[in-house]
Formats: structure tokens, C-alpha cells, sequence
């Protein structure tokens, strides 16, 4: 057996959510939405599937969609792409990020990293040959520093992920903060794969900016029509970077899973279209859900982080006078009712045990039910 998947547990997101299922619980652990994505997507993807065809569409994605991908970030990003050299189509944003790391690491290659981290981007740049150079990132804003990079980059770095906005500090990167790790990139000759899956999905004042802006030529941009339509399930992504960069990340993916469903392409292709408003609606609804349930939570003597992006918020326990660990608290909370994920999952080692994230893309409901059990489990603890 491969040593690097031997060595894994179960992720604490499957152990979770079958604690919640198992004992009736609320889910505000594992990110996904309550609503099940928007009915004329849905129907664009029925008319497709009934009308076909089925058959395997071309390697790196139907053209209309590769084109619609182009469209939409000259649209909304003011990205110019190429939709016939830099833009590949992928079964979700983790198949992208995969072939991404196996495309662009020699083993030995270090890779950055920062945590916390989503969980696949560890065990992904091991079984692809590289070393992980981690960073820590520090609550409540969880900034990228001058220092911290130089620490870590040297003439064997290869590749740095990033992620913004992030799952699961919920931060969004400043332009500034792009521009330094551009700088970094440079200087070293390495490239950025940059996971921005919740681009649409930002609060406040926080805008995205895409380090395509910035590092054009040593940068892949890989983004999810799951993320931005509330369809988790369809894990339809898109990788866009310069055309040598495309080339070599094409030959990765082919030899993953070669293509992607024809019918939710041409469903995406449809749903890449939709007006603006769509996606200010999408953001007014989700910032109306964050502070709905903050509300309730602080009202409760509940302590929150700052929360800009993505539709996740993190509990401070420590600040809320709760004497547990993260993993205590979160059987704790399952056992009053509602389940809760432990931020020290998205470490690599030894993480900080006074945070636990909540995810708020639910009914109002769902979320007045978690916040009460929340309160209840804070009472008891």
C-alpha cells in the first residue's frame, strides 16, 4: 500500500457529518449549501442530458464552455484568457489542483504551503514527489509577511499554493499580499497554483483580486462552477494560466480523468451567463446568513473571527470561555445537537485547539437551530 494514503484517517469532514446523520444533529461542519442550486441550471442540465449527447467531449472541455470561462472573467475580473491555449476544463477544483501538482513538481521540488490548509492539498504534494515548506498564518487576520516567505522559499522551491479566499480562515488576500508572493515567484522561478473557488463569494468590502493579475505568466488559476452556483456536487472546475503552463497541466489532467460530464458543461456554459445580478444576490444572501448566525452566536457570549470570504465563520473557544480543545468541543457540540469542524484538521501538525468552523449556507432555520444547540453545548461545556 502507498505509505502516504496508508498514513491518512478519515477526514474529520466524512467524520462529522456521519456523527451529525448518525445522531440527528445539525450540519454547520462540512461546506456545502442547504439550497440546491439554482432551477434554470438544474434545467439547463436536464434539456442537456435528454438532448445529448453523452459521449466523451474533447479532452480539455467543450469549446462554448472554455470560451464561457474566457467571457466570464474578462467580465467580471477584467482577466483577458484565451479560450483555445489557456483554459482547461476539469471534474471539480481538487482534480484540478491535483493534476496542477503533478504536472509542475519533480520529486524533491519543495512546495509552499500555508496553513491552515484545505485538507487534499498536503497528502496531494506528497504522493506528487515534493517536500511541503509550510507557513503558519496568524488569527484573526491571517496575513502573508515578508518574513515568513523568506524563510521559506530557496532555490528548490517549485510550486506555492494559495488559496483566497480561504477555506477555512474565511480571509481574503490584498492585492499587496499577491504582489509579494509575485515578487517571491520571480525571484525563486517558481509558479503559483492558486485556488480561487470562492471568488464569488465575498463580504463586505473584501473584493477578489486574482494573482492572474498580478504574476500572469507563472500563474494557474483554477476556479469551480460548483462553488459559484451552489452545485458542490457537480465538481465541474476550470484551470486558466499561460499556454506553457496549459500544455503541461492538459497532459497531467488527461491521464486523470480525461474529461468532464458533457451535459453539466453545457449546463455551466449556460449558467457562466447569468447576469451580475445573480452574483450580488448570491453575496447579499450569504453575508445575510454570516451575520444571522453571528448574531445569534454573540448574543450567546460566543467570541467569532472576521469573516470575508468564502461562507464559512470560526468560534474563538478560548475567548468565549470554553476550557475545551476543538476536537473536545466539537463531540461535545455533536452531542447537543449540532455537528462543527475542528480547525486543527487543516493543519499539518500540532495546530491551534481554541478554533472551530461553522459553515452558515443554510436556511434561516437550519441556522437557528445550530446556534441554539451551540449555545446549549457552551453552557454545558
Amino acid at each position: 500500500m502507498n505509505s502516504i494514503y496508508a498514513s491518512l484517517g478519515t477526514t474529520v469532514f466524512e467524520t462529522m457529518s456521519r456523527l451529525a446523520a448518525e445522531k440527528g444533529a445539525v450540519n454547520l461542519g462540512q461546506g456545502f449549501p442547504e439550497e440546491d442550486g439554482p432551477r434554470d441550471i438544474l434545467e439547463a442540465a436536464a434539456r442537456a442530458t435528454l438532448e445529448g449527447p453523452n459521449q466523451y467531449p474533447p479532452m480539455r472541455g467543450l469549446p462554448a464552455l472554455r470560451e464561457a470561462v474566457a467571457a466570464h472573467y474578462r467580465e467580471h475580473q477584467q482577466i483577458e484568457i484565451d479560450w483555445q491555449r489557456e483554459v482547461t476544463i476539469t471534474s471539480g477544483a481538487t482534480e484540478a489542483i491535483a493534476a496542477a501538482l503533478l504536472a509542475f513538481i519533480e520529486p524533491g521540488d519543495e512546495v509552499v504551503l500555508f496553513e491552515p490548509m484545505y485538507d487534499a492539498y498536503l497528502p496531494m504534494v506528497r504522493r506528487a514527489g515534493g517536500v511541503p515548506r509550510v507557513v503558519r498564518l496568524q488569527p484573526p487576520h491571517w496575513r502573508i509577511e515578508r518574513e515568513a516567505l523568506a524563510s521559506v522559499f530557496n532555490a528548490k522551491t517549485r510550486v506555492v499554493v494559495i488559496n483566497t479566499p480561504h477555506n477555512p480562515c474565511a480571509s481574503v488576500m490584498t492585492r499587496g499580499e499577491l504582489e509579494l508572493i509575485a515578487e517571491f515567484c520571480r525571484a525563486h522561478d517558481a509558479i503559483c497554483v492558486s485556488d480561487e473557488v470562492w471568488e464569488h463569494v465575498t463580504f463586505d468590502d473584501a473584493r477578489h483580486v486574482s494573482i492572474l493579475e498580478v504574476l500572469r505568466d507563472r500563474t494557474l488559476k483554477i476556479g469551480s462552477a460548483g462553488k459559484m452556483f451552489s452545485l458542490t456536487g457537480w465538481k465541474v472546475g476550470f484551470a486558466c494560466g499561460a499556454p506553457a503552463l496549459t500544455e503541461q497541466f492538459a497532459k497531467a489532467h488527461q491521464f486523470l480523468t480525461f474529461t468532464t460530464p458533457p451535459n453539466l458543461q453545457r449546463a455551466v456554459t449556460y449558467a457562466l451567463g447569468k447576469e451580475r445580478a445573480y452574483f450580488d444576490d448570491m453575496r447579499a444572501a450569504f453575508q445575510r446568513s454570516r451575520d444571522r448566525l453571528v448574531s445569534a452566536l454573540t448574543a450567546g457570549g460566543f467570541v467569532t473571527l472576521p469573516a470575508r470570504g468564502a461562507y464559512f465563520v470560526s468560534i474563538d473557544l478560548e475567548a468565549s470561555g470554553i476550557a475545551m480543545s476543538d476536537v473536545d468541543f466539537a463531540r461535545h457540540a455533536i452531542e447537543n445537537g449540532v455537528a462543527t469542524i475542528p480547525l486543527s484538521g487543516f493543519y499539518a501538525e500540532n495546530g491551534p485547539r481554541n478554533l472551530v468552523r461553522l459553515c452558515f449556507a443554510k436556511r434561516d432555520e437550519t441556522l437557528d437551530r445550530g446556534a441554539e444547540a451551540l449555545i446549549r453545548a457552551k453552557r454545558s461545556a
